[in-house]
């Protein structure tokens, strides 16, 4: 059996992996902290005929080897934390970090999770939380009362509100971010949630707008950082890398009709 075949098939599987990847960052365009994903490929094993460097004659060497590829494999998906656009909301629970770092959140196993999403909400019992309910750690709850439109997040985390009969704001909280050493090797669990693996290495807690963390921006998001543009290019490449696969796909059940057709 021709090894064309199997080869310009693992291109075609690869290929339609990295579409998969590209439509997922598509349909998460408009999500919150989003961050792309990229695909990452490597070559198969090769099948070495000929080693370089081989003996031609007692004085010779062979300059160039004789080596057949296996086609592609995938090698990883990567996520890129690179800066979404900061887009002001004007809502008072929404929160943005510009530069790098991660909130950290409460999962309700008790295990903390990272994110970029900073639309956060007051629940009834005064606790800053995300969308699902998760508590934001460190906690921040808010007094008795306090007057939710005086609420005030500065760009070093500090959370103050207002209450009724005091003419100083109340200092209800201290903000922290946490960053990675490699914030590629982190487990993206869905709902904007990023789990700390060995790859990652443990988190690095700090202030924002210190030691090296991105500073918070009271009533702004942070969108996504897939480019639709960028995308549909990169969609258009997968395509035709993938019609070129199934082309030579075709050719060789073309050579192999024409050897199966040979007549003595």
């Amino acid at each position: 059996m021709m090894r064309s075949l199997w080869t310009a098939a693992s291109g075609m599987i690869g290929q339609q992996f990295n579409i998969d990847t590209v439509s997922n960052n598509l349909s998460n365009v408009n999500t919150t902290g989003f961050k792309r994903n990229r695909a990452d490929f490597e070559d198969l094993l090769y099948q070495t005929q000929r080693t370089a460097g081989t003996p031609a004659t007692e004085q010779t060497l062979v300059p160039v080897g004789v080596q057949v590829g296996h086609g592609v494999n995938i090698a990883g998906t990567q996520k890129l934390f690179t800066q979404g656009s900061l887009q002001n909301t004007g809502n008072v629970g929404d929160l943005a970090i510009e530069g790098e770092g991660f909130f950290r959140v409460q999962q309700y196993d008790g295990s903390f999770a990272y994110s970029r999403d900073g639309s956060f909400q007051i629940d009834s019992t005064g606790q800053l939380v995300t969308n699902n309910g998760l508590r934001v750690v460190p906690e921040v709850i808010m007094p008795e009362g306090f007057i939710r439109e005086t609420l005030n997040i500065t760009q070093d985390g500090r959370i103050t509100v207002n209450i009724p009969g005091v003419d100083d704001p109340l200092e209800v909280g201290q903000l922290e971010l946490y960053r990675f050493v490699n914030p590629a090797g982190l487990n993206a669990i869905g709902e904007n949630l990023f789990k700390e693996t060995s790859a990652s290495g443990g988190p690095i807690a700090g202030q924002p707008g210190f030691d090296g963390m991105g500073q918070t921006l009271h009533r702004f998001l942070e969108t996504s950082n897939v480019s639709v543009v960028n995308e549909m290019v990169n969609m258009i490449v997968a395509q035709r890398a993938y019609e070129m696969n199934s082309r030579a796909i075709q050719t060789s059940d073309s050579m192999l009709g024409i050897a199966t057709g040979l007549k003595r």
